[in-house]
This record gives C-alpha cells, structure tokens and sequence, in this order.
C-alpha cells in the first residue's frame, strides 16, 4: 500500500488527536535527537505497515516531537509505538535506545498482547521481545444519558474495595465476562444488598501484569493487584472484553454509568509514586526510553541509579513541573471522560517529596491537585507514607485530602485482640482521631477508618493466623508485614475446633462493629463480610488464583456474618450521631439535653483511662436528630464477662440493638424487634461489643 503523506504536525495536545483529516501524534522527550513513528494494522500485528522519520527541523518545537498523518482517519482504530534515539549514558541519566518501541505515555488505549517483559536481563543490554502497544482512537459521541460524578457528603460514604479482576473471576461468579468491568455490572446488586455507596477500585489504569520478581514469574504467577501501572490514561485492557478493538475507554464508562444509576460512586486507587519500569535492570517501557532524568528520581552520586521510595525499583520525580502536569492532566482526564468520583493514592507521601527527595508541605503536585477546579469535587484520599520511612498520617499536606488511618487500623486491631491499656488511643480513634487532625482545621471526615485491605491479611485471616504463610508467592516467605497484630486464637489456620471457630466469628464481628461505629469514614475490604480467606497469605499481590478471587459460594456459606455487616451498615447510615462532620465536644446539645458524648469505665462516667490493665469502655452518644436514638455503646475486650449499670433516660428507654457475643439474628436486632430493658444493668459477655438505642 502506499505511505500515508505527513506533515509537520503541532505539539498540543500530547498523545494522538485524531481528525476527520488525519491524525496528529506528539510526545515529550527534551534531549532525544532522532524519532521514528511506527504504524501497525492492528494492535497484533508484528510489522508496521510505515515508518516515519521525524526530523528535528520540522517536527519538534521546543522539547516535543510531533507529526501528521494525512488520511488516517478512515481507519477504526490504529496501533502504533515510537523509537526515540539520543545518548546512550546511563551514567548521566540517558537510557535512548533505538531499537526499542517505545510506548506513548499520553495513550489513550494500550494493549500488551505481543508483550514480552525482559527476563533476566542485565542493565545495559537490549530489550527482548515485542512492545506494547498503543491505540490511536476515533473520538465517539457516547451517550451518558444524563450521567454526572456523584456529590455525595463524605459523612454518608460506605467505601468497599475491591478489585476488577478477583471480584467476579471466580467459576461460580456467574457473569457474562469474569474478570471485567461488565462482571461488575452484574455484581451491583449485591453492593447494594450489602449497603454499599462507594466502590474503591484497586488500579484500573493499564499496568504490566509481567512485572514480578523472576523467581515469582518462573512459578507461573504475575501481577494481580495492579501497582505496576504504565499508562496513566488508559483502562487496562486486562478488564475489557474487546481491547484489540479499542473498546477501552466504552467499557469503563458502561461500568461506571452502571455504578452510578445505583448510587455507588466510583474511587479509583492510582499509583503516580512508581511505574511498571522498575529499576535499573528493568524494562524499558515509556518513560525510561523518552525522558528518564525527568521523569524518575536518580541518585546524584550515580545516576544509573534510581532512588527508590517506592519499595518497587524507582520513583516518579512528582514535583518536575512536566511531570506535575502530566499527574493533574491524567487525573482531570479520568474525571472529565470517565466520570470518575475520587482518587486514592498508593503512597503517596512519594507526591510530597521535592525534586531532591525531601519531604515538603507546599509541594507543588499535592496543591495543583487540591486547588484543580476539575477536581474541586473529587474525592482524594492518600495513603500517607512511603517505602522510604516518610509517615504523614496527620500530617499530610494540604486540606481536601483524607487519609488512611493506618493507625486506627493498628490500635484496633491491637485492642481487639486483647492488648491492655489502650482505652484513651481507642476513645480517640472511635471519635475520629481528633489528635491527628482537630489541630490543623480539618474534620473526622478526613480520617478513612479500615481495619484491612488488599495489602495484608484479610479479616478472617487476622483472628485465624499469628504469622503470614506466603510461601506460595517464591519468595521464601520474606515479603509481606512482619507486624500484623493478629491472633490465631488457638490453632494457627484451619481448625474445626467450634470453641475456636466461635471466638473467631465473635472477633471478627467485633472488628465489623467498631469500624461501623466509628466516626470517619469507614471503609470494608473485598470480601471481609463473608470471611473471605488467603490461607495466611498477607501478600497475594501475584496471586490471580483461587487464593485472591471472590468465592460467590461465601455468601451463602457465611450468611450469619453477610448479614450482621448489613445491618452494621444499615445502622451506621440511620445514625447520624455516628456520622458527624465535626469532633465532640462534651458539650451539651438541645436536642436530647446530654452531652454529645459521656465515657464510662465499669462505672458510669468513670472510664480507667490510665489503668494499665483496663480492656473495657463504654460511652453513651447523644442524638443529634429529634427522631434519632441515643445510642449506649460497650467495648468489652477483656477474658471475663462484666455486668455494667446503664445510664438513666427521662423520658426513653434502653434498647438492645447489637451484641456480638450472642447468635444469629440475636447479634444485630431490627428496631421494630427489639425489647426494651427494664432493668438498671446489662451483662456484657467477654470479648464483644454491645450497642443500645433509645426509645420512648
């Protein structure tokens, strides 16, 4: 066939903009001296069907290179990659290659189905195998039909995470496409069975499921969870069900617009601290081959070496001014076209590091972010710490952003365990941990309660093992927390003992109820509400397998503690009192003539905040609506049972509404079937929660 003619082309915006004349190609490299464009006929084609020679002359202004393809348009879609030439100085941060196809950083639509990652490659030698690809994509009118982001207040939030792939890849998930953002589409019904509002989505954007360790990869296994991403635009055309045609960008938004008709608003877990290059002796995928000294930070003694903050082989240098840009630009994308709701960002203390590596407060991505008017209704949620020792839980900058609280994870976990003297930490972190952000104006909204997550063992693994078993992963069980502060409860793992069965069950729905009573933001992980296991597994990061998927068997099988985690919910969301937008105060409210909040210990309104030994708090919360509940709540983590005095009501009486030590449907009761208590004390059965409303 003949050539497509060219023209010069022009350097925004970056990445592919196709016309009804031609396509437009443009991207970033300040120091390369030669490029070639390389089309494809489809994105599985081994040879391109043009090369393009760009010269330095006519295609590049300033430090972009661009050019345009006359006629292109008629196509569906076209595939194509770049090789970018330039000095080859890994000494001064150059890594240019010629003989590798780079992948364009600004795609829209990526596929790696010819991609070959390199395999025990020494740094300097030449990339093996052939590249990913890019999709040059027609513009489409979609049809929303109406929809918007969800503005839903913060206060109300219910967040489940949970990931595309495991979430409906098991046999018995009973969808069209497992695996796929379609799968979840056939799964929201039982979101909202559940209660849920808002789903955190472990990384979506288009990642290298071949980065692993070697010996992870010679047992067959690969990247699972997704925090290896290579394209900060692109879904990842792992989750699609067409993406050789290019249906990307159709299919999240079919997901989303789904998620959206039900009420649940869409969070995306993006990882902007490392990408799928690795260090030194990793791929060279994008970034690596176009702008290495820009892009990842180097250490300045050696720049063959990357800093690495991450604990993954390099870091992304977030404060360069291109790289900021490229940051807020992708994230602004995915809330302009894909109507995304919020953003949670893996390590993301690595955004508050300067360009020498150093924490700073004004750090200039964080304060684009938050001040961006696109984003100024997105969720943004920071996993506040890195690889590199930088921990700013409290502390992060800027306002809008809340945290994981991953010491609210810590001392829970601790305190239901049975750990002593922990009461006065644990009154702060059910009130919304007030040390950590009263001080510097922000809200308990800013705290996102969690007691597990994808990283780390799940909830019933936490009260079933004492140590992690990730023998499974290759590496002879050195990855993963060491420091879990789980228990086993008398036998680590698998047991029949029904004594043991039995505490288990009791912890855990101890675990559901704190975490549901707690001011902030709650936030429960895939699978926890039907004791989901990993077998001791704290890190299935590479583990696609029936060990990391979704068991659709377990809601059936684990129906007392579906259930319980329902009305958990259900109880969370008709209390506003559990739900405030500003820390207690003690102070005395009209509404119900009490304190917002009253602590008591095994004596009313005497809580044994400095008794070392003290496992046991109580507080009463006053209603904050005419026609809400007070609500008595008890903590009882200590061996031995307690009968405890109720404080007195003028015109209502107490109520039992949850106790975790009894059976079903006896743990959690419906308003309507509950039994009002006459009597001035309440026996508390060791090692669980009570919960009591009031009611005239």
């Amino acid at each position: 066939m003949h050539p497509y003619p060219v023209e010069p082309g022009h350097r925004y915006p970056v990445g592919t903009t196709v016309s009804e004349t031609g396509i437009n190609f443009c991207v970033f490299s300040r120091h390369a001296t030669r490029m070639q464009l390389l089309l494809y006929r489809r994105p599985d084609s081994r040879r391109p069907f043009q090369i393009i020679d760009l010269d330095p002359e006519t295609n590049r202004s300033f430090f972009f290179w661009h050019v345009f393809v006359k006629e292109l348009t008629g196509r569906k879609t076209v595939a194509y990659t770049w090789k970018v030439d330039g000095p080859d100085n890994p000494a001064r941060g150059y890594r240019f290659d010629p003989d590798i196809e780079l992948l364009d950083p600004w795609s829209r639509a990526t596929t790696d189905v010819l991609w070959q990652r390199p395999h025990n490659r020494d740094a300097g030698s030449p990339q093996n195998g052939p590249s990913m690809r890019a999709l040059a994509l027609p513009e489409n009118d979609y049809d929303w039909q109406g929809d918007k982001p969800i503005r839903r207040p913060c206060t109300q939030e219910i967040i489940y995470e949970l990931h595309v792939g495991g979430f409906t890849r098991h046999p018995n998930a009973g969808v069209t496409h497992p695996g796929t953002f379609s799968g979840i589409i056939e799964k929201i019904p039982y979101l909202l069975e559940l209660g849920i509002n808002a789903v955190e989505l472990m990384p979506v954007m288009a990642f290298d499921e071949q980065d692993v360790p070697d010996q992870v990869r010679d047992r067959g296994l690969k990247n699972y969870w997704g925090y290896a991403t290579h394209s900060f635009f692109s879904p990842h055309p792992g989750y699609c069900v067409r993406p050789l045609s290019g249906s990307h960008r159709n299919e999240f938004r079919d997901m989303v617009k789904a998620l959206h008709r039900a009420g649940i608003s869409v969070i995306l877990d993006v990882v902007y601290n490392h990408t799928a290059e690795g260090g030194a002796d990793g791929a060279v995928i994008n970034f690596k081959g176009m702008m290495n000294r820009a892009f990842y930070h180097l250490e300045k003694d050696d720049l063959r070496r990357y800093k690495n903050f991450s604990g993954c082989g390099n870091t992304v240098n977030c404060n360069h001014p291109l790289v900021t840009r490229f940051i807020v630009e992708s994230l602004e994308y995915w809330v302009r076209e894909f109507h995304v709701d919020g953003f949670r960002f893996d390590l993301a203390s690595i955004m508050a590091r300067g360009e020498d590596g150093k924490p700073m407060y004004h750090a200039p991505v964080v304060w684009n972010i938050e001040f961006s008017d696109i984003l100024a209704h997105t969720r943004l949620i920071a996993e506040a710490w890195d690889a590199g020792g930088l921990y700013q839980v409290g502390g992060f900058p800027g306002y809008r952003w809340a945290e994981w609280n991953g010491r609210y994870r810590d001392l829970v976990r601790q305190f239901v365990r049975g750990d002593k003297g922990l009461i006065a930490e644990f009154a702060t972190r059910l009130t919304g941990s007030s040390d950590l952000y009263q001080s510097s104006g922000r809200l308990p909204t800013n705290s996102i309660n969690f007691i597990t997550c994808h990283d780390g063992f799940t909830l019933y693994d936490l009260v079933s093992y004492s140590n992690k078993h990730n023998q499974e992963n290759g590496e002879d069980n050195r990855d993963g927390e060491d420091h879990n502060y789980s228990v086993n409860c008398g036998v680590e793992g698998e047991t029949d003992d029904p004594d043991i069965l039995a505490l288990r069950l009791r912890m855990v729905k101890n675990f559901i109820a704190i975490l549901l009573l707690s001011q902030g933001v709650p936030m429960l992980a895939m699978g926890d509400e039907v004791l989901r296991t990993q077998k001791g597994n704290n890190n299935c990061y590479c583990q696609d397998n029936f060990l990391s998927w979704f068991d659709w068997g377990l809601p059936e099988k684990n129906r007392e503690v579906f259930r319980f985690t329902r009305e958990m919910i259900g109880l969370r969301k008709r209390h506003p009192a559990l739900r405030r937008n500003r820390f207690l105060t003690g102070n005395i409210l009209p509404v119900s003539n009490m304190p917002d909040i009253v602590w008591h210990g095994k004596k009313l309104r005497q809580p044994q905040w400095h008794d070392p030994d003290a496992r046991l708090l109580a507080c009463t919360l006053s209603r904050v609506e005419p026609d809400e509940e007070d609500l008595h709540l008890i903590f009882n983590m200590a061996p031995e049972s307690q009968r405890l005095y109720l404080p007195k009501l003028a015109t209502r009486d107490w109520h039992l509404s949850v106790n975790t030590a009894a059976d079903s449907p006896g743990d959690i009761i419906e308003p309507r079937l509950q039994e009002p208590i006459r009597k001035r004390t309440v026996p508390v059965a060791p090692r669980s929660v009570m919960v009591l409303e009031s009611r005239a």
